[in-house]
């Protein structure tokens, strides 16, 4: 097994995000006075929910592709993996605060979106067949 350098380093950058997305939670609570919960403020609740879903998907997600790359699974698969994860992961929150059914909602929301599933999904049948 060897040492996942690449997801490591992906792994670095998506803590950076998740940094941000963390400040950007702080800010709003104390701007907003808001100690727990939302307050009954949407954009406060958006902002809680993209934080949450990152934390929600990219630990697995790292996990999945590190044991693929420690495995000896392709750079390139697993660079492209990390690449999706991570495009998918910054371009989430944009979507959250786009305009209902807008085409920015739809690319950034709904393609962040299926760019995290598709990197889990796809990362996580390569590591089934390299076990298999």
């Amino acid at each position: 097994m060897i040492f996942p350098a690449t997801t490591a380093f992906y792994a670095g950058l998506l803590a950076l995000v998740y940094l941000g997305l963390s400040g950007w939670v702080m800010a709003s609570r104390v701007s907003g006075n808001v100690l727990v919960g939302d307050g009954g403020d949407d954009a406060m609740l958006k902002r809680v929910r993209s934080h949450a879903n990152f934390s929600e998907y990219v630990p697995l997600a790292l996990i999945v592709i590190g044991l693929l790359e420690a495995g000896g699974g392709g750079h390139g698969l697993v660079q492209a993996l990390l690449v999706a994860l991570l495009l998918g992961r910054i371009l989430h929150p944009i979507g959250m605060f786009a305009p209902p059914n807008s085409p920015r909602q739809f690319a950034c929301r709904g393609g962040g979106i299926l760019l995290t599933m598709a990197a889990l999904a796809i990362g996580g049948i390569a590591l089934l067949l390299r076990a298999a």
